[in-house]
């Protein structure tokens, strides 16, 4: 009599599943996740390992800017640099051009103490040794990295702009370029013998901002402008520290070196166009906004008092929106500098802090922490600001992002989706996270700061979590993939780990004719997200466990013949599979672990593949069969998956077993 075996097969897909009992998850979601890392649901079908990142530059985004050496003819373990908007920390290193061993090698300082001079943007360190030759005037200060955060960033025109240590940095990859240098025309010394802490300068185009810094032909020193200016007729007189150490000569060229952002926050930016030129507007929380065309850096010097500090920017219906505290400024139509009520500019106040915005559907929805408002219409002549929530909001910045034609966000209970109904003006509000809400909720409490990004190809939202005692080891996040649009039932999620980001930005690039999503942290890099098959070398640790299946009847004991795992791969593929019967109880005898290869008939990979070596025609394989032994009455499968190799997925499982009798 033949043996009466019976195939359970399981489609891979759901996702991660927390918040229903371990029996009920097995018996209506088979093929649902109880644990589910670093694979991504894929709208391709299955589980799909996520790809890997790499260094977007190589270098490192300086943590100081371009600081100078403050005046010739230093000696000894102290020295004074200037061009300096953040206080160095002890422990820091630094070379000084022109500063060598015997060999004519730089050497490295090491920074034991230091005190920072804010009014004149310098600090005097202590070094860990003397100096081995005096520096001359404002010669080059170049540092080391350090553990400070990188505190904003943006991909604009094919190139990289982060934020850190008070300056804006540019890169495409192949290098650093400070981009907070601001014009300001051709500025000369109005008149020779000036002394003291005042300077009489002309040529002024634009209006210097407090606390820039600049050099004076054949005077030594970099100085600081310590007060606002007042400019006429191209004229002004800056007060500056420290006082001049020599007396320039009439129409000595003045070079302006940077325009800090001292006090940042964390910075924001927004992408616009409304002159044939794409534009850049960036805010800091604390400093007047700025713009960036990609080859000239300016301040907003034009904007009002109540736009000084915004904490959030984005362009609707062509005007500039900055939100700071509970007000809205915008600026007139087609223009980023004009906020005169006259030409269309204006303001609006909100009962409660701002905590987001975004342009959805022909409107700006306003976010804060209890609320959500939206603004209609075209120009100050119609705008009217509408309620769609007085009881829901954003609790946490940086997470708001359009996905799917949905707007995804982090409210007081977890991730909700902000969704237009068939009604017009109406708007659903479900939480999309309930299903690993204890996931969201550790997520929450365990972290300071977010930051999120979309992939526009995966319709997935991503959610990282930052706390300044995280590591790439310890760091977490959270990613949707939207299989349905306007449902949350159409949410299937997954926990990430080992992806440390406190910023993010991702954009669809025409030039590019790609996607691009960066991030960074405090290790002083820009990372490329979804690039290469590793975490910047580290292997990726991915796994999925299956729910406790109950195959058939849960009261009757199966014993078990065969595991077949269907995969999807792009390359080898290394991992293991541990059967857990009876919900893992300790006095159940386990099955053995089953290892999964599939480079057994030797296929190579275009990359790696060495001439002469490897040999054409090697096959992958699509299928892993194996043996098991054992039997129970559920059955989870744990896959655990850490290697450097091509990304793969799992789209399917059967499992071949025989029911006992009833007992």
């Amino acid at each position: 009599m033949p043996t009466a075996w019976e195939t359970f097969p399981i489609e891979v897909k759901g996702g991660l599943i927390t918040n229903i009992s371990p029996l009920q998850q097995g018996i209506t979601v088979p093929g649902s996740a109880r644990r589910l890392i670093n694979f991504e649901p894929s709208i391709e079908g299955g589980y799909k390992r996520i790809l890997g990142f790499t260094k977007f530059d190589t270098a490192f985004v300086p943590p100081y800017g371009e600081p100078l050496v403050q005046g010739g003819s230093q000696s000894g373990a102290t020295l004074v640099i200037a061009n300096i908007y953040d206080t160095p920390l002890v422990g820091d290193t630094l070379t000084i051009a022109g500063v060598v061993n015997g060999s004519g090698v730089l050497i490295t300082y090491t920074i034991s103490a230091v005190t920072f001079n804010s009014t004149e943007k310098a600090a005097t360190l202590t070094l860990n040794a003397n100096l081995a030759s005096s520096p001359a005037d404002k010669a080059v200060v170049t540092f080391g990295n350090n553990s400070t955060l990188i505190e904003g960033l943006v991909y604009f025109e094919q190139r990289a702009i982060a934020a850190r240590g008070s300056n804006l940095w540019s890169s495409d990859g192949t290098g650093w370029i400070k981009i907070n240098t601001p014009t300001y025309g051709t500025v000369l010394v109005n008149g020779g013998s000036q002394t003291g802490s005042t300077l009489v300068v002309d040529g002024l185009t634009g209006v210097p901002q407090q606390g820039d810094t600049f050099t004076v032909a054949g005077v030594q020193k970099v100085y600081a402008i310590t007060s606002s200016v007042t400019v006429t007729s191209g004229g002004a007189t800056f007060a500056i520290s420290p006082a001049l150490a020599s007396s320039p000569a009439d129409n000595a060229a003045i070079t302006f070196r940077s325009s800090g952002r001292p006090n940042s926050s964390k910075m924001r930016f927004e992408r616009y166009n409304f002159s044939g030129t794409p534009t850049l507007a960036g805010v800091d929380g604390a400093n007047r906004p700025f713009k960036y065309s990609g080859s000239t850096f300016s301040v907003l010097t034009s904007a009002p008092s109540d736009v000084l500090g915004a904490s959030h920017v984005t362009q609707f219906k062509n005007h500039l929106f900055f939100a700071n505290g509970t007000n809205l400024t915008f600026t007139s139509p087609y223009s980023d500098t004009d906020f005169s009520a006259a030409n269309g500019a204006g303001s609006i106040n909100l009962a409660h802090v701002v905590t987001g915005m975004i342009v959805f559907r022909e409107q700006l929805i306003i976010f804060s922490t209890d609320q959500i408002h939206r603004i209609v219409g075209n120009t100050i002549s119609d705008f009217q600001l509408q309620p769609i929530s007085t009881d829901i909001g954003c609790v946490r910045t940086d997470t708001i992002q359009e996905v799917g034609g949905d707007i995804a966000f982090l409210g007081p209970d977890g991730v909700r989706l902000l969704s237009a109904t068939d009604k017009i003006g109406d708007f659903g509000f479900a939480v999309a996270s309930r299903p690993i809400q204890s996931e969201v909720n550790s997520l929450v409490s365990s972290n300071t700061s977010f930051t999120s990004c979309v992939i526009r190809g995966k319709n997935q939202y991503r959610l990282f979590g930052y706390a300044s005692s995280k590591t790439t080891e310890t760091a977490a996040g959270v990613l949707a993939t939207q299989f349905v649009d306007q449902t949350v039932q159409g949410m299937a999620w997954a926990e990430l780990s080992g992806i440390l980001a406190y910023v993010a930005d991702s954009v669809y690039s025409s030039a590019d004719s790609s996607e691009t999503i960066i991030f960074a942290n405090k290790d002083g890099y820009v990372y490329r997200m979804e690039s290469g098959n590793n975490f910047n070398g580290a292997a990726i640790s991915a796994q999925y466990f299956t729910p406790h299946l109950p195959l058939s009847d849960p009261r009757v004991r199966k014993t078990l013949y065969k595991l077949t795992t269907y995969v999807n791969p792009e390359g080898s593929i290394t991992g293991t599979v541990s059967p857990v019967l009876n919900f893992s109880q300790a006095d159940v005898i386990q099955p053995p672990t089953i290892t999964l290869q599939n480079t057994a008939d030797s296929p190579f990979f275009y990359g790696s593949a060495v001439y002469g070596t490897a040999k054409y025609g090697g096959t992958l394989t699509y299928s892993f069969t194996a043996q098991m032994v054992g039997s129970g009455f559920t059955i989870s499968l744990q896959y655990s998956f850490s290697s450097i190799t091509p990304p793969f997925s799992l789209d399917a499982i059967t499992i071949e077993y025989l029911n006992n009798d009833r007992q």
